[in-house]
């Protein structure tokens, strides 16, 4: 019997594919207000660099928005990049198990059904950026360009 991979399904991911990457452990309450700032506080990071991953329905279709933390996911430029009209944040439950991850884990990579992503147009100027890696209290830290191909990302201002 093969032993399986430990880990997240994200960092599975990143393994198989022999992407390079670094975790980062943190501890930061997923119910803080500021939650996104705090974990960059816990990291030593620009807020900047740290992105936050929601999923919305675009024209009933679940989408992946990845944006820093910084700012808020803007649903109307989020809708436009998808080719679609209308977005609206998806149920948080629909979100949990389409991902297979919980709210404050949600990772763009190693979701349970792949779904369309549309990363901030932010992202490619950092030479790193971080992003869930797949369970409260873990962050992962990558290229842009290596979570643009893995996750076959359309690149858009989707942040306000």
């Amino acid at each position: 019997m093969a032993k399986k991979a430990a880990g997240t399904p994200a960092t599975v991911l990143l393994s198989t594919a022999k992407v390079p990457h670094e975790l980062h452990p943190y501890d930061v309450s997923p119910d803080s207000p500021h939650y996104g700032a705090l974990v960059a506080e816990a990291l030593g990071v620009s807020p900047a660099a740290v992105f936050k991953t929601l999923i919305a329905e675009v024209d009933g279709a679940l989408t992946v928005g990845v944006v820093p933390v910084t700012g808020e996911l803007d649903l109307k430029a989020l809708a436009a990049a998808a080719g679609g009209k209308k977005a609206a944040l998806a149920d948080r439950a629909a979100a949990e198990r389409s991902s297979g991850y919980v709210r404050g884990g949600i990772s763009p990579l190693g979701q349970r059904k792949r779904l369309p992503t549309v990363i901030d147009d932010s992202a490619p100027a950092l030479e790193l950026m971080y992003v869930s890696a797949g369970r409260r209290g873990l962050q992962v830290s990558l290229t842009p360009a290596d979570l643009i191909r893995l996750t076959d990302a359309v690149v858009a201002p989707i942040r306000t």
